[in-house]
């Protein structure tokens, strides 16, 4: 999949450009498509593996994108990030009308969670 509908970028763009944290445009193989503004401010790069940004040649254990994209529905995950250090809001949402394609991004939550869920410091 190296090809994505100029559509799709520009509808990506127009809906998540300026969301306050990074957000990717995926293929079902895990390669990045497309970037928003935050994601391509940290130096996240399209046409790489999402899974290669931490290092690692399969897709993440907790990752959701299959499910959500056989389901043909959002799916969401909350937990503690102990490599970003911080509690995640999780999302992987398939674009609707497109087959193998899916939106990721995960909300810092931190600040919003009772204390007794954080790691101890």
């Amino acid at each position: 999949m190296d090809e994505v509908k100029q559509n799709v970028l520009d509808s990506f763009q127009a809906m998540w450009g300026l969301f306050p944290e990074p957000v990717l445009l995926l293929h079902a193989s895990r390669k990045i498509l497309a970037v928003n503004k935050v994601a391509e401010a940290l130096g996240i790069p399209a046409g790489v593996s999402c899974h290669s940004l931490q290092g690692r040649e399969k897709p993440c254990a907790g990752c959701l994108a299959n499910k959500a994209l056989r389901q043909g529905d959002g799916l969401r995950h909350t937990s503690w990030s102990p490599l970003a250090r911080k509690f995640m809001d999780t999302f992987w949402c398939p674009v609707e009308g497109e087959k193998d394609l899916y939106v990721h991004f995960g909300n810092d939550i931190t600040a919003f969670v009772k204390a007794d869920l954080l790691p101890a410091e």
